[in-house]
C-alpha cells in the first residue's frame, strides 16, 4: 500500500488532464499589423486566442462556448484522434458544427496518439480561421530529441481588412470567373514563449489596442545570449500566402517537420506552405560585447499565388533578435542585403529520427488531379478529376456509424468520397494541373513522402520517376506542397477507422470544392462507435439529419436533396449546335448556288433576257413611282 501511495504522484504526472475554457467570441477593433481596425474571432474577448502548451502524458480537453452568430467548429491540425473521427472538427465530415449559443467539449487524447513536436489548432468552419480563429500547439515529449537553452513558437499568417463573409461573396461570383482569389492586406509575425505571447517592444505600439499586448512584426523581438542554442518552432498560419523565412546572421538547422523530429538538415531559409511546421536549431553569435547588435528575422510571403500585389501591400515583414538593447524601430536592426532567390525546402531530403521502413506497395491506389475551371453557373471552382466537393448533409462519419453493411458503399457518402478496408495500404498520387503551387493536408493521419515528380505527364522517368520501393526510411508529414505541373505521391497504412478529409489548406480552394473523403474502415469504426449522444442533439438543434447516407435516406443509392455541383461548361459540338451549323452552311451554299446560276443567265438566250427586261420596265412605269403611291394619290385627287 505504501508503494502505491508512493506511486500516485508519478502516475499522475504521467497522465495528466490539460482542460481549457474557451469562449469562442468576435473581438472588436482588433489592429494587429497597425493599419485598420476590423472584426476578428478570437477567444475569451481577446485576440490572438491563447497558445496550447502541453506533453505527450496529456489528454487536453478544450470546453469550446459557441458565442458567435454562426456554427463553429475547433480543429486540432495533425492529431490523429485514434478511432474518435468525430472529435477532429470538420465541419460536415466529423459533425455538424456547434450551435450559436451551445457548446461542444473536444477530447484530444494524446497520451494514446505518441504525438509530440508543433501544431496548431484552428476553426474548420464558415472561414472563421481567415478571420483570426487560430493558434499554436506544442506537445512535448518526456525527453527532447535536441537539447536546447530556451525556445520560441513563431507563428506566420496572413491578414485580411475585410471580414471572411465580404470576401466569400466577392471570390465566389460570376464577377470573378477566373476565380482571383483574394489577396491579404498584411502578414503578420509574432512570438510565443513557455506558452505565453511576447509582449511588444516598449514604446511601440499603444497599450490601448485591443492587441497591444502582443508584439507583432517589427514590434516584436527575442532576447539572446551570445553562445547559447536555441529552438524556433515555426508555423504558417495563412490562409493563403505561403512564407520565406530566414535570420541575416544566423545559420538554421531544420530538426523537425509537422510533428516529425528529422536529422539536423541545415538551410539557408525555410519555405513554409500554408499548414505546415518547421522547427530550426539556431546557435546565437559569440560577438563581444562591444560588437553585439540586433539581427533581423525575415519572413517574405510568396505572392507568385497572387492574382495582383497592391501597391498599399508590403508582403514582407521583419522582427528581430535582441543581443543589446530592444530595437525602437527597424534602423537599430542588422539586415544583410536581400536574398538573391526563393529556395524551397527538399522535403523528401528529410530523415525521420525515429525510423520506420517505407510501407508496402499500395493495395489501393487514388488519383486525384487538380484543376479550376469556370463552371456552368459562371462562377471559378476547383475540382479533383473534374469534380468538386460539396460537404453532405449528414456528417459524413455519422452516415458511416449508421448505415451497417451498406456503409462500405462509397456513393453512399456522395461525390468524392473513397472508402478503403482497414489496414489496406493506400496510395494518394497527388497531380497538380493548375497553374499554382498548392499545399494538401490529410486529417487523421502522417503520410510517407515516397515521390515526387517534376512533370507528371513526362515519359522521361528524370521528370517522372517511377516509386523507389523499399526505401528505408522516406519522410512523414501531414502536409505537403505539390508544385504546378509536379506530383506528389503520399503513402499510409489505413489503420485508423473514421472519416478523414483530404483538401488543399488554402481556404479560398477549400471553400470551392478541392477535397476528398477518406471513409476508412466503416465496419470497424461502427464495432468502435461512442459518439456521445449530445453531439447528435446538436444536429437536431441545426435542423440537420444524423443518420443514413450523405442525404439522410437509409438507401445507399438515393442521393435526392444532396448538394452537387456546379459542373464544368460543356464546351464543344453539341447535337443543336451541329444542326444549327449545319443549317447555316446549307443555306450558305443554296445562296452561293442562286448567286451563281443567276450569273450564268439561268440558261435563259439573249433575247429572253431582253424581252424580261422590257416586261419588268412596263410594268414599272405602269405601276409608278414609290411602289405605285404616288399614282393612287393622284387618282383620289382627280376624283
Amino acid at each position: 500500500m505504501l508503494l502505491l501511495l508512493l506511486l500516485l504522484p508519478a502516475l499522475a504526472a504521467r497522465a495528466a488532464v490539460h482542460e481549457l475554457w474557451w469562449n469562442l467570441t468576435y473581438v472588436e477593433n482588433a489592429i494587429p499589423d497597425g493599419l485598420k481596425e476590423r472584426r476578428v474571432v478570437g477567444v475569451n474577448g481577446s485576440w490572438p486566442p491563447p497558445p496550447i502548451d502541453v506533453t505527450t502524458n496529456d489528454t487536453l480537453v478544450v470546453h469550446a462556448l459557441n458565442s458567435l452568430d454562426d456554427v463553429a467548429t475547433l480543429h486540432h491540425h495533425g492529431m490523429f484522434f485514434n478511432s474518435t473521427s468525430w472529435m477532429d472538427g470538420a465541419l460536415g465530415v466529423s459533425h455538424c458544427g456547434i450551435p450559436p449559443g451551445d457548446s461542444f467539449t473536444y477530447t484530444v487524447a494524446i497520451n494514446e496518439s505518441n504525438q509530440w513536436g508543433t501544431y496548431w489548432i484552428h476553426s474548420h468552419a464558415m472561414g472563421q480561421y481567415v478571420d483570426g480563429l487560430r493558434g499554436p500547439v506544442v506537445i512535448h515529449p518526456p525527453e527532447e530529441v535536441y537539447d536546447v537553452d530556451d525556445e520560441w513558437t513563431i507563428v506566420l499568417g496572413d491578414w485580411y481588412h475585410d471580414e471572411h463573409s465580404v470576401l466569400i461573396k466577392q471570390f465566389i461570383s460570376i464577377a470573378n470567373p477566373g476565380g482571383a482569389e483574394p489577396v491579404p492586406d498584411a502578414a503578420l509575425l509574432y512570438f510565443a514563449h513557455n506558452g505565453t505571447y511576447l509582449p511588444p517592444i516598449p514604446g511601440t505600439t499603444p497599450r490601448s489596442w485591443v492587441t497591444g499586448d502582443v508584439g507583432y512584426n517589427e514590434n516584436a523581438t527575442v532576447s539572446w545570449e551570445a553562445g547559447r542554442r536555441y529552438r524556433l518552432r515555426i508555423i504558417n498560419t495563412s490562409s493563403f500566402a505561403g512564407f520565406y523565412f530566414w535570420i541575416d546572421g544566423h545559420d538554421m538547422q531544420i530538426i523537425e517537420a509537422d510533428g516529425t523530429d528529422t536529422a539536423p538538415q541545415p538551410v539557408s531559409m525555410l519555405s513554409l506552405a500554408v499548414a505546415q511546421r518547421y522547427s530550426v536549431l539556431v546557435y546565437a553569435r559569440n560577438d563581444s560585447a562591444a560588437d553585439a547588435k540586433n539581427w533581423a528575422i525575415h519572413a517574405n510571403m510568396d505572392t507568385v499565388m497572387f492574382d495582383t500585389v497592391p501597391d498599399t501591400l508590403n508582403p514582407n515583414v521583419t522582427s528581430s533578435i535582441s543581443y543589446t538593447t530592444p530595437p525602437g524601430s527597424l534602423s537599430e536592426i542588422t539586415q544583410l542585403a536581400p536574398v538573391p532567390a526563393y529556395v524551397d525546402v527538399n522535403d523528401t531530403a528529410l530523415v525521420p529520427v525515429r525510423p520506420a521502413p517505407q510501407l508496402p506497395p499500395a493495395d489501393q491506389t487514388l488519383e486525384l488531379e487538380v484543376s479550376f475551371d469556370t463552371m456552368q453557373d459562371g462562377t471559378n471552382h476547383a475540382m479533383f478529376n473534374l469534380v468538386t466537393y460539396n460537404s453532405p448533409l449528414v456528417p459524413a462519419v455519422f452516415s458511416e456509424l449508421s448505415m451497417g453493411a451498406n456503409a462500405t458503399i462509397a456513393a453512399a457518402y456522395g461525390p468524392q468520397s473513397f472508402v478503403v478496408d482497414h489496414l489496406q495500404v493506400v496510395d494518394i498520387v497527388l497531380k497538380n494541373g493548375d497553374s499554382g503551387k498548392h499545399p494538401f493536408h490529410l486529417h487523421g493521419h502522417q503520410f510517407q513522402l515516397i515521390g515526387r515528380a517534376t512533370d507528371y505527364t513526362s515519359s522521361d522517368p528524370a521528370l517522372n520517376p517511377p516509386l523507389d520501393e523499399g526505401a528505408a526510411n522516406p519522410m512523414r508529414r501531414d502536409t505537403v506542397l505539390v508544385p504546378s505541373g509536379s506530383s506528389a505521391t503520399m503513402r499510409i497504412r489505413a489503420d485508423n477507422p473514421g472519416v478523414w478529409l483530404f483538401h488543399c489548406h488554402i481556404e479560398w480552394h477549400l471553400e470551392v470544392g478541392l477535397a476528398i473523403q477518406l471513409v476508412e474502415a466503416p465496419l470497424v469504426a461502427q464495432e468502435r462507435d461512442t459518439v456521445p449522444q449530445w453531439m447528435y442533439d446538436q444536429c437536431a438543434a441545426s435542423g440537420q439529419p444524423y443518420s443514413g447516407n450523405a442525404a439522410g435516406h437509409q438507401d445507399p443509392y438515393d442521393l435526392a436533396g444532396l448538394p452537387v455541383g456546379p459542373y464544368p461548361q460543356n464546351n464543344g459540338w453539341h447535337a443543336r449546335g451541329i444542326g444549327a451549323m449545319f443549317g447555316c452552311v446549307l443555306t450558305a451554299v443554296i445562296g452561293m448556288a442562286t448567286v451563281t446560276w443567276y450569273s450564268f443567265g439561268g440558261n435563259l438566250t439573249d433575247e429572253e433576257v431582253e424581252q424580261e427586261t422590257r416586261e419588268r420596265q412596263a410594268a414599272k412605269a405602269e405601276r409608278g413611282r414609290f411602289w405605285g403611291l404616288e399614282k393612287a394619290v393622284r387618282n383620289i385627287r382627280a376624283s
